[in-house]
């Protein structure tokens, strides 16, 4: 048995070593002193921001920048705990509009290292150089601007810096965190040496604020990322959101390309995050990760960023209001068909949705056919109307694979309608549909059309699917609060303190998910009502997840997420089975309402409904003009 150690008694800490225990909060690793210092630099007003580094940052950390310096009596004061210029009181607190505020990284900083600080403002008329252990102030040369040194990082904490990574590890983690600053502030250049070595830049950019972001989008994270992503502009309840978020193809394995900036200050927030990925929800195929810049803007004391020692984390005043500023921002971003998009940017132009007609296509006069053995005992079905303003009725859709009555005659053989160069429908005439005119059917399978730049591939039940599915959300959703359905006999179950009080506290939140969830004991919860189209699930499992999400996130799509999941499997059963012979008006129709169809780029389960090959993927398929 261990003797207990002898007692200690209580006193006060030496300030080095209340210094060194901030650092162990505030300095991680090299990458963290790097954030501070370039804070600091952009709060000073630097347009131009260069760090240098040495062994991968654990040597030497230098930031220089040219913004407006610190005047010589201040900068013993910079170095001390607690001393800052950003803030003064506890209303400057709540309100807090700069990249620092809470003045302890240098001072935490110096407590690990050896520092140097060398500024001059533009009254002064030479710089002055301060020695962080010694305090040794003395006049130096340099133009207006700061220079903060930082050598051998954790030197009085050798444990510590037994747990850094190898040079290029650090080296690429610092990268980053000047990478999340550069995306931020497009208005800034930035450049990062390392061992003498340029390794990045990033220019200043000009230009209104949004020319300047999408250069900055393009320098930082590639052309690809612009091209592959939409504008994300939306406003709502004093939030702003805007930025680019990326298309479903453009998904990643990781989510490493995820950035949301609050106020211009980089943050990781699980309410951000999740309203972000929830906008995805029906879009994404699998776990892939989206991508996406976003920049929320909002009154400064709606949002708490003294939470956390590193600033990177944040609490809303009212999380359910962000949450759902960020979720329909990329939703409607999402929500519009690309094809229109796609013709523009190919130099056409294609007629309104709008303007698509009503009733199927007119019957085309120059068609040839082929016959092809058809499936034995199974009969042309009727038309489908692709067009009716109702959508298709799932009972409906049965005749469209049902096998031929016993009394009709069903033929031998199908019909395949094939379109021979014809003079152009009279809908064309004016540029052309963004997914053109039906040409031929594929196998059953496959819809051929061309338009202006080349042959457009239509998967027909995975486009299908997504009309019928957005018809039935549209119907849903035209109810503020969704149905619910009583319980004859309350499912109860044990429920947590966290459970009951977030039941207590969302019964209006949860009332609009068409939920009743009341206490029925101190430690019991009962479910009195469900939403109508899921009176048929797992009640107590659907209310567990929703309280959990609630207490999470203070919103909740669980429910939303559960009805959508129904309506899917309705949509893919309603949808053309494969192997359906349609007709070119059948096509042309379903072709109309896809350009007139939100998110009709991808199905229900993420997979792309078309793609375009262009004539110049044609000829390079034939090797021609080489």
């Amino acid at each position: 048995m261990t003797q207990p150690a002898p007692r200690r008694p209580i006193r006060e800490l030496p300030d080095e070593l209340i210094s060194q225990i901030a650092a162990g909060e505030v300095v991680e690793r090299p990458a963290s002193v790097v954030r501070e210092l370039v804070d600091n630099a952009l709060d000073a007003g630097a347009a131009q921001v260069t760090v240098r580094l040495m062994a991968g940052g654990v040597r030497l950390i230098a930031v220089e920048d040219d913004g407006g310096g610190i005047p010589d009596a201040e900068l013993p004061v910079a170095l001390k705990r607690h001393a800052t210029s950003k803030i003064g009181s506890l209303v400057d607190l709540e309100s807090v509009g700069t990249m620092g505020f809470r003045g302890e990284a240098l001072a935490a900083i110096a407590s690990v290292s050896e520092l140097s600080l060398l500024s001059r403002t533009p009254e002064q008329a030479s710089a002055f150089l301060l020695d962080g252990r010694s305090g040794e102030l003395r006049p130096a040369a340099r133009a207006v601007g700061t220079s903060v040194e930082v050598r051998e990082l954790f030197f009085s904490t050798p444990a510590r810096r037994k747990f850094l990574k190898t040079d290029a590890t650090e080296l690429a983690h610092c990268i980053e965190a000047v990478r999340r600053h550069a995306l931020g502030r497009p208005d800034v250049g930035f450049a990062i040496w390392h061992e003498g070595k340029l390794v990045e830049q990033w220019r200043r950019c000009g230009g209104s604020p949004q020319e300047a972001q999408d250069q900055r989008l393009a320098d930082v994270l590639g052309r690809d990322f612009l091209e592959q992503s939409i504008a994300v502009q939306y406003s709502a309840n004093g939030v702003t959101v805007q930025g680019r978020a990326g298309l479903p193809d453009a998904a990643r394995a990781r989510a490493d390309q995820q950035f949301c900036y609050v106020n211009g200050r980089y943050v990781r927030d699980k309410v951000l995050t999740h309203a972000a990925r929830s906008a995805y929800e029906d879009v994404l195929h699998g776990h892939r990760q989206p991508v996406y810049a976003l920049h929320i803007a909002l009154d400064p004391t709606r949002v708490d960023v003294n939470v956390h020692p590193t600033k990177i984390e944040v609490r809303f005043r009212d999380s359910r209001e962000v949450h759902q500023a960020v979720r329909h921002g990329v939703e409607n971003a999402l929500a519009a068909p690309r094809a229109a998009a796609a013709a523009l940017a190919a130099g056409t132009t294609g007629a309104p949705a709008e303007a698509a007609p009503a009733a199927p296509w007119p019957q085309q006069s120059s068609i040839f056919e082929r016959k092809v053995p058809a499936a034995g005992g199974y009969g042309r079905p009727p038309a489908i109307d692709f067009g009716a303003g109702y959508g298709v009725q799932v009972r409906d859709l049965q005749a469209l694979w049902s096998p031929a009555s016993a009394g009709s005659a069903g033929p031998s053989e199908a019909t395949v309608a094939y379109a021979a160069p014809a003079e152009p429908l009279p809908a064309t005439e004016d540029g052309g549909w963004p997914l053109g005119r039906a040409i031929a059917q594929l196998q059953g399978i496959y819809i051929l059309a061309e338009n202006t730049q080349g042959l457009v591939v239509v998967d027909m039940h995975a486009a299908h699917e997504r009309i019928v599915y957005e018809r039935l959300k549209q119907q849903q959703a035209s109810a503020a609060v969704l149905p619910s359905q009583p319980l004859l006999i309350p499912a109860t179950f044990a429920a947590t303190p966290q459970e009951v009080a977030t039941a207590e506290g969302c019964a209006e939140v949860l009332a609009t998910l068409g939920l009743e969830i009341a206490p029925f004991s101190p430690r019991t919860l009962a479910v009195r009502a469900v939403p109508t189209s899921l009176a048929h699930g797992d009640a107590v499992e659907l209310a567990r997840s929703v309280l959990a999400e609630l207490a999470q996130h203070d919103a909740s799509t669980v429910v939303l997420r559960a009805r959508d999941e129904l309506l899917a499997t309705m949509a893919c059963h309603g949808a053309v089975r494969a192997n359906r012979r349609l007709t070119l008006e059948e096509m042309n129709a379903l072709l109309r309402q896809m350009e007139a169809t939100e998110r009709s780029d991808v199905c229900n389960h993420g997979r792309p409904t078309w793609r375009q090959l262009s004539i110049r993927e044609l000829d390079g398929l034939f090797m021609r003009g080489r």
